[in-house]
């Protein structure tokens, strides 16, 4: 290893968000000075704007992540497709969230092993799951590579069953040369965490869909169930993409596609570069199907790996630690035999992937891995 050890964290957003310094002071003092800070132009425009880049009719800022997939499914209830105790089909490994959404919503969460290479809901485990119960599926494109949108689709269709796909990781991700995430399914979700290849400088969600009937109660039930003011249709709640993140992620927006070309660059020199049998890289078919949000790799040892990346001054990251069936808060699932699952939770390490990175860093990194024994 080269004797200059550098220090390089899993992710730095001042220096990601360091270019929009400039732009974002004019936002805010701009917004400041509108005195609307709560559903004003900027949240018009962005909604717009991203309903546009996801080729879809609507998009409905909301919250966060979570608010935007439980939305969808109160949605759903509201309009008489869903009924209270229906099964929704969700991926073991997914983050808790994508469950809690079913919960909140009333409804039943299934869970299905993932498929072990590209850590995305197994389509050839799904149809062994489904019931006269089942109602929904909701595939997360986990760590930003789409999932199997055909397969999906297909049995879908076969069975009668709404698609909403979790796209909190996937901002950009496209499935072929006229769809992209947030138009490949009847509604999709979107997180916005600072984190994110689309990241506000706060908590910030979206709905996309094609549906006028599911956009107009998506948008009453984030509004406190209402239409127009003190006039409440549905028992609502108060999950309203907030105006100043509105203006910053449309400043955002604008690079995204760059944003992601860059992290295709970067993992292209990973998945060729590191040569490690000890550490397992992730699939990728070279497609835009990725846009990877995160980096994961595998290792057995990892705790050995781990300390191993601490003395060299390489950051990282677990996505994530614990899978949501031994998770305190879902007792219930405590009993399930999913061993694909807890395998991954075992082993997974994403490592830094992200714009920021400069190219000597990268070769750093690549470096680091390469010399792990």
């Amino acid at each position: 290893m080269t004797n200059a050890k550098l220090s390089i964290p899993f992710i730095d957003l001042p220096k990601i968000n360091k270019r929009y310094h400039e732009k974002f002071k004019s936002v805010f003092a701009n917004f400041l000075d509108t005195g609307i800070y709560i559903k004003g132009n900027y949240v018009e425009m962005f909604e717009k704007s991203f309903a546009t880049s996801c080729g879809v009719d609507y998009c409905i800022g909301v919250g966060n992540g979570l608010d935007a997939l439980t939305i969808i499914l109160k949605a759903y209830i509201e309009l008489g497709k869903l009924r209270i105790g229906d099964e929704v089909i969700i991926a073991a490994n997914t983050f808790i969230a994508t469950i809690l959404s079913v919960k909140y919503a009333g409804l039943t969460p299934v869970l299905v092993e993932p498929d072990e290479y590209t850590f995305n809901l197994d389509v050839n485990q799904l149809e062994k799951h489904i019931t006269h119960k089942t109602k929904v599926i909701i595939p997360t494109h986990l760590y930003g590579q789409l999932a199997n949108i055909e397969a999906i689709k297909r049995i879908a269709e076969q069975h009668d069953l709404l698609v909403i796909d979790d796209a909190a990781q996937a901002h950009g991700a496209q499935h072929n040369d006229t769809k992209v995430a947030g138009s490949l399914f009847h509604a999709s979700a979107f997180s916005f965490y600072p984190a994110k290849n689309l990241g506000a400088l706060g908590d910030a969600g979206a709905i996309t869909t094609n549906d006028g009937d599911l956009a107009h109660i998506t948008r009453c039930l984030g509004n406190y169930g209402s239409s127009e003011k003190y006039r409440n249709e549905y028992a609502g709640v108060n999950s309203r993409l907030d105006e100043l993140q509105a203006a910053f992620l449309l400043e955002k927006l604008a690079y995204l596609e760059e944003d992601n070309t860059c992290r295709r660059s970067i993992a292209k020199r990973y998945l060729s570069e590191i040569k490690n049998e000890k550490i397992k890289l992730p699939f990728w078919d070279q497609s835009n199907n990725h846009v990877f949000h995160l980096f994961v790799v595998r290792v057995e040892n990892r705790k050995d790996f781990f300390n191993y990346l601490e003395e060299s001054g390489v950051g990282y990251h677990i996505h994530y630690p614990i899978p949501p069936h031994k998770q305190l808060a879902l007792q219930e699932f405590s009993g399930l035999s999913l061993p694909i699952t807890e395998r991954i939770h075992n082993e997974v390490v994403s490592i830094p992937l992200n714009v920021s990175l400069e190219t000597h860093e990268i070769d750093y990194i690549i470096q680091v891995l390469n010399q792990y024994q």
